[in-house]
């Protein structure tokens, strides 16, 4: 199968026509990330004096300077270039999931366009970076996929449907996790239909390095002067972070910014990285991508949902053999916040959530008052030695933050 790459290219012009040089931002991505113009000149394979007068290029357009040269300690980006630099990193990280399913949906029609048709795999999935890597070796392995992100619950609607043959979701282990699975129950067939297990992850906190605005728990998102960036509605983080919320009494219209989300978690963490907000909800590799803090809240299993029948068709076969190879586990292992535990472990609905068996639990008892939450929070939020709450950090492993569900 030929292979479609698509790459976000943005530009600035000024009313007169004057324009950004178009490697201009690349350069200065680079300068951030090396610490020099000589060695973005190596990375962007340009000469030093083409590298200057692309600089010169774009301070003439602004009319102020992109970069302050220091004898012996390289170079620096003035104020606007880094926000170039990060406005050219958050559009790489909203657009790129997008684009990588368009540029599959592209490479199957190519093929069909240039042969007889053949079977092609569906999978539709919420976004992560689990996910993202099946896609990449299966794609190496030339197993011809047509991948489409949405939310967790568009995809096993998806399947339900009859719109793909693999559908990815994730549900939050311990506390949460038979709401969860009945929130996507209306689509599940336990007779018919399996689980295959992906990865488990970790969803917390990201904020910036030190954490300056001493965020620990969703109870801190509240706080006054603390900014929020969140995931759109209908995700499955923005789900989890409502059960969060709801668990701690909090009313999400007193978070800033909870009302605004991003559709990626690598845009959530652009957006925090960027100084646009003090802290995001989302899983840990981004967060360690743009050098932000993490701080683990709830581990979660990602499943892909399929048709029983589907599992000894020779498509979903190859997936299953791939995530059974040592090189799949480690690229799951070498991702930050994830784990390659059960990889490609079969499971029935009710082996996987034998909640679901029960009756619904009472609804939740009304949110207390004032009064009884602030004392409520005073006992259960008090602050430890690195940053953990009280109830977490007796159950966390010492020198090691935990995220509630994960094992012990």
């Amino acid at each position: 199968m030929h292979h479609v790459s698509i790459k976000p290219q943005w530009s600035i012009r000024r009313p007169d026509g004057g324009q950004l040089p178009a490697r201009l931002i690349d350069l200065l991505v680079d300068v951030d990330e090396h610490g020099s113009l000589m060695a973005a000149c190596q990375k962007c394979d340009l000469s030093y004096r083409h590298a200057w007068d692309l600089v010169r290029q774009g301070e003439a357009l602004f009319g102020t300077p992109l970069l302050v040269m220091t004898r012996g300690k390289g170079s620096k980006l003035t104020p606007l270039a880094e926000k170039l630099v990060w406005a050219d990193r958050r559009i790489a990280a909203r657009l790129t999931p997008a684009l990588e399913a368009l540029a599959s949906e592209l490479e199957v029609e190519i093929e069909r366009a240039l042969s007889a048709p053949a079977p092609v795999l569906r999978i539709q999935a919420s976004h992560g970076f689990a996910i993202s890597k099946l896609h990449e070796l299966l794609a190496r392995e030339g197993v011809p996929v047509e991948l489409k992100y949405g939310t967790s619950l568009e995809a096993v609607a998806a399947l339900h449907g009859g719109d793909c043959e693999l559908a990815g979701f994730h549900v939050p282990v311990g506390e949460f996790q038979g709401e969860a699975a009945r929130h996507y129950s209306r689509w599940f067939d336990a007779e018919n239909q399996r689980l295959i297990h992906l990865a488990t992850r970790r969803q917390g906190f990201m904020v910036a390095a030190g954490n300056p605005r001493k965020v620990y728990d969703v109870a801190d998102l509240a706080r006054p002067g603390v900014r929020f960036i969140n995931r759109q509605p209908g995700s499955g983080t923005r789900y989890l972070l409502d059960l969060l919320l709801r668990e701690a009494s909090i009313d999400s219209a007193s978070i800033a910014g909870y009302e605004q989300g991003e559709y990626t978690h690598a845009a959530v963490a652009a957006y925090v990285a960027s100084g646009m907000a003090d802290v995001g909800f989302g899983v840990e590799t981004p967060a360690r991508q743009f050098k932000l803090d993490f701080l683990p809240v709830q581990s979660e299993r990602y499943f892909l949902l399929c048709q029983q029948r589907s599992l000894d068709t020779p498509l979903v076969q190859r997936v299953r053999a791939l995530m059974d190879t040592p090189a799949f586990h480690e690229a799951i292992d070498s991702m930050a916040g994830y784990r390659a535990q059960d990889v490609g472990r079969v499971l029935t609905i009710g082996e996987a959530f034998p909640e679901l068996a029960q009756k619904p639990a009472a609804a939740p008892p009304a949110p207390p008052g004032p009064a009884a939450r602030r004392a409520t929070r005073a006992g259960s939020v008090a602050r430890q030695p690195g940053g953990a709450t009280a109830s977490r950090a007796a159950r966390a492993p010492a020198g090691r933050a935990q995220a509630k569900g994960e094992p012990e």
